[in-house]
Formats: structure tokens, sequence, C-alpha cells
């Protein structure tokens, strides 16, 4: 099957152009165009696409403020006139990121990358249904500058912190204007386990299981955290992780 793909860019010939030169890939099927980041939300919503070409500078929003407001994304092929903003969209962990007039050489490259990826298009490189999320799913977090697409498996820790939720991966703490209630109904419940009113953890990152004060425990986490359950959460805890 080939790889379903969107090409998102305002300027129609540059559109016109990358099709054709995707045309010579059987493994690429381009699904739509679209102009702008609402038209482009919309139709990633809809159709799904495993691959996208995102153009950075357009009219309204821009390429980063569509992938702000996905859940989760599919790859993305940053295509841009603009070389400034290489380093920008590497923090993104796009896949690649290509100046205009595309090299077809480059694209080349590119497409061979998306192959090489793990399977046939796993998880972390679909858009999920909405509702579950599941751990080899791929989201994007953003706080202010910085931009980051993240598989869930590598976040150990959300923390509430009022309306918003910080999110612990490597050594990157970023805040989201999500809440923490919010986050816990697309988490798989089976990885993501409610610890208390403030924290999420992921049960794949505990390093130390201790007892703690008034009947809970005390979570030590791969990144060094360490996290209370409390005693309510406590006992589902315990049979979750029992025979």
């Amino acid at each position: 099957m080939a790889i379903k793909t969107i090409i998102i860019d305002d300027e129609r010939l540059a559109r016109v152009e990358l099709r054709k030169l995707l045309g010579e890939f059987s493994t690429i099927e381009v699904v739509d165009e679209a102009t702008n980041a609402s038209e482009a939300l919309e139709k990633i919503e809809t159709l799904q696409p495993e691959l996208i070409f995102l153009d950075i500078q357009m009219p309204g929003k821009s390429g980063f403020d569509l992938l702000a407001d996905l859940d989760s994304s599919p790859t993305v092929i940053f295509t841009t006139a603009y070389h400034e903003y290489a380093i920008k969209a590497f923090e993104f962990n796009a896949l690649d990121y290509l100046t205009k007039p595309i090299d077809p050489r480059r694209l080349a490259d590119a497409i061979q990358k998306i192959q090489g990826l793990d399977g046939r298009r796993s998880a972390a490189v679909t858009l999920p249904p909405l509702g579950a999320l599941g751990e080899q799913d791929q989201v994007f977090v953003k706080d202010g500058e910085r931009c980051w697409f993240v598989k869930l498996s590598e976040i150990r820790l959300f923390e509430s912190v009022g309306n918003y939720a910080r999110v612990f991966f490597g050594p990157n703490k970023p805040l989201i204007l999500k809440s923490l209630n919010a986050l816990e109904e697309r988490l798989d419940s089976r990885i993501f386990f409610r610890t208390n009113r403030k924290h999420i953890v992921n049960l794949r990152m505990i390093d130390k299981v201790e007892p703690y004060f008034n009947g809970g425990l005390l979570l030590e986490l791969k990144g060094g955290e360490k996290i209370e359950v409390s005693r309510r959460q406590t006992l589902r805890f315990k049979e979750m992780m029992s025979l």
C-alpha cells in the first residue's frame, strides 16, 4: 500500500511542482492538498494521512502553528524557501527539511527515510482515532519557541500546573495548555496511571516503589522524580501491577 500524503503549501506552483516530483515514487499517494493551516487541519483530521509535506510560512497560521493544533501528527517533511527555520524544524523531530526549489535527489533521500521507518508505518506516524492514544503515538509539544514531536512512550510524567500540564521527557519539562483530566481521557490507562490529583506517570518509567506515609506509595521514576501515590490510588496500583 502507498503512503497517504497531503501537500500543504499556499503557493499553487509549489504544490504543482511537488506533486509532479512525488509522481515518480510509487510508494507515495498524494490524496489531497491544502493552501493554509485551517484547511490542512480539517483535511488531516478527515483523511488521516501518514505523511504531510508542510510549508512553514503561510497566510494566517504557520506550519508550526498547525502542528500545535494537532493532538498527534503524521510524519512531517518541511518544505520552505527559508533556511533559518532548519534548526527549529528539527527540534520538532521532523523527518526531513527540504528547501525550495526542491532538489529531486534530496526528495529521494527523504522518501528513502520514510521507507526505512520501523515497520510498515506504525502508529507513531499515523493519527490515532479520537479518544485513545497508544504509547507509540507521536504527539506535538510546543512551549514558547521550542517544539518537539514526542512518542508517548518517551514521556515519563505529566504534572498539573493550574490549567496547564508539565510534560517530562528526557531533560525537557515544557508546559502545555491541557488539563490533567483532559490528558487522562486520551491516554492508555494500561500505561499511564493517575497517581494523585497532580500527577500521571508512565508505568514503564518507574524505577523504584516504596511504602509511604498514610498507607500510600512513593514512586521513583527513571528521571529521578519522586511521586506520591495517594492511599486510594495505591489500591488500584497494586491491583494493576500484581499477577
